[in-house]
C-alpha cells in the first residue's frame, strides 16, 4: 500500500485536527473496532451527555462506518459542546482523508466547514457583548 496517495503516516493513520469556538481537537483514525478515545478516556465516560456522543458519532453515522474506524483523540480548550464540535471536524476531515469518496457525503452535509461563529467580545461601556447596564430614570 503506498502512504503517499493516502495521507497515512506509518502506523496507517489519518490525522487532522477540527476546532469550534475556542476548542483545538487532534484526531488520528484507524481502522479498527469502533473505539473512540478522547484524552484517555472511553467516549461514553468523557462526554456523558448522549448528545455530545451524537455529534461526535455523526461524520461515521454519515459514511455507515460506525464500527470500522478506531478514533483516538486529544482536546483541549472551550467547553464540552464546543470540544464534541471540534471532535465531529476532526473526524470528518480525517475520514476525507483516509479514503476520498467519504469527501462528497461530509460536505454535503457540512462536517468539513470550520463553523466560525465565535463568542463576541464584550465592549466597553456595555455590560456584555450587547447587553447595556440598566436605565434608571431617576
Amino acid at each position: 500500500m503506498d502512504n503517499s496517495d493516502k495521507n497515512l503516516d506509518s502506523k496507517e493513520r489519518a490525522y487532522a485536527t477540527g476546532r469550534r469556538k475556542n476548542s483545538i481537537a487532534r484526531v488520528w483514525l484507524k481502522r479498527g473496532n469502533g473505539k473512540i478515545n478522547v484524552n484517555g478516556k472511553s467516549l461514553e465516560k468523557y462526554f456523558a451527555r448522549p448528545v455530545l456522543q451524537m455529534v461526535v458519532n455523526q461524520p461515521l453515522d454519515i459514511i455507515q462506518g460506525e464500527s470500522a474506524f478506531e478514533i483516538m483523540a486529544t482536546v483541549k480548550g472551550g467547553g464540552l459542546s464546543g470540544q464534541a464540535g471540534a471532535i465531529r471536524h476532526g473526524i470528518s476531515k480525517a475520514l476525507s482523508l483516509y479514503d476520498h469518496s467519504n469527501r462528497p457525503a461530509l460536505k454535503k452535509v457540512g462536517f468539513l466547514t470550520r463553523d466560525p461563529r465565535v463568542v463576541e467580545r464584550k465592549k466597553s461601556g456595555l455590560a456584555k457583548a450587547r447587553r447595556s447596564y440598566q436605565f434608571s430614570k431617576r
